[in-house]
């Protein structure tokens, strides 16, 4: 088995932390919440490594809440994004809160030194997405003049929400099933005639329910760290004044490819996504925990 590590975004969480976090609330019949059972789902595809991206002030409590109970099935570690962790020529800028997601995912380079998969603390994703994504992982060639990337898609019927609209990134591919471009859109819902539409007023527009779409949820081998240290250094140069500038991985991603300094492999993955975008949505994320169980997806108890 080939060393893999998923990298869990948690960061954006500190600020919530022990103030009844609706994405914290447990799901399953002993406690679990929503990352219980991707850490479950990932250890089942062959990752052998997480790495929990948090605030330094929340370590103890997250410990406590899931770290040291999964640290008994699988190696653990701890790294932690803060406004202050730029190169020295950036010390001086005040910001109020980190720089985003790929700001979060440049904090690891110290802590990962093999391919990695990336996902949100707070979403569901299913076991086919872990296995299709560790199973390219571990299989890249070595590709010298690009970075070769991957993302799990999803099927955007299976990402909507009953209790609302909902943002996508729905994904353009080419022939080789390489993503060429993802379209950030908009309140996306289903009508009561059963069309999925997005958009509002001279937005409008119907969008195929079969779409594939961005859940966040990357694939990356270790010189992504690299491509990002400098990518990074570009981004504050020329926002780094401006409080409100992330850097962010999709629009990174999206520059490589269309720059030709990487390629990002589509792969699909057909499981349901949940998540808890709305306080309602918890009911719904419970049931279908309770029907994995049953369909025997899960045991009763995740960690024996």
């Amino acid at each position: 088995m080939k060393d893999c590590t998923l990298v869990i975004m948690a960061a954006g969480m500190g600020s919530r932390f022990g103030g009844g976090i609706k994405q914290l609330a447990p799901v399953g019949p002993n406690n679990e919440i929503i990352m219980d059972y991707s850490i479950y789902d990932a250890v089942r595809a062959g990752f052998n490594k997480v790495v929990f991206i948090i605030r330094k002030d929340i370590e103890e409590a997250f410990a406590e809440m899931i770290g040291n109970r999964i640290a008994k099935h699988v190696n653990v570690s701890y790294v932690f994004q803060e406004t202050s962790d730029v190169p020295d020529e950036f010390k001086s800028i005040e910001r109020a809160k980190p720089w985003g997601t790929g700001h979060a995912i440049l904090c690891c380079k110290d802590a990962i030194n093999e391919p990695f998969a990336i996902i949100n603390a707070d979403d569901y994703y299913g076991q086919e997405a872990y296995k299709v994504l560790y199973d390219y992982l571990t299989s890249m060639g070595d590709k010298k003049d690009k970075l070769d990337l991957s993302m799990a898609a999803f099927i955007l019927k299976n990402t909507l929400s009953d209790n609302g609209s909902v943002t996508r990134g729905i994904c353009n591919v080419d022939n080789d099933k390489n993503i060429v471009e993802i379209n950030e859109t908009y309140n996306i819902r289903r009508e009561d005639d059963g069309k999925v539409m997005a958009g509002d007023g001279d937005t409008l527009k119907e969008v195929s329910e079969d779409s594939y779409v961005s859940m966040n949820m990357w694939g990356c081998p270790p010189e992504f760290l690299d491509v990002l240290d400098t990518e990074f250094v570009k981004f504050l140069k020329k926002y780094g004044e401006n409080p409100k500038a992330e850097f962010l991985l999709p629009i990174i991603i999206d520059k490589l490819i269309k720059n030709g300094l990487g390629d990002c492999a589509l792969l699909e993955s057909h499981d349901k996504w949940f998540g808890v975008t709305y306080a309602e949505d918890k009911a719904t994320v419970c049931e279908a925990i309770a029907k994995l169980i049953a369909d025997g997806v899960y045991p009763e108890k995740l960690w024996d």
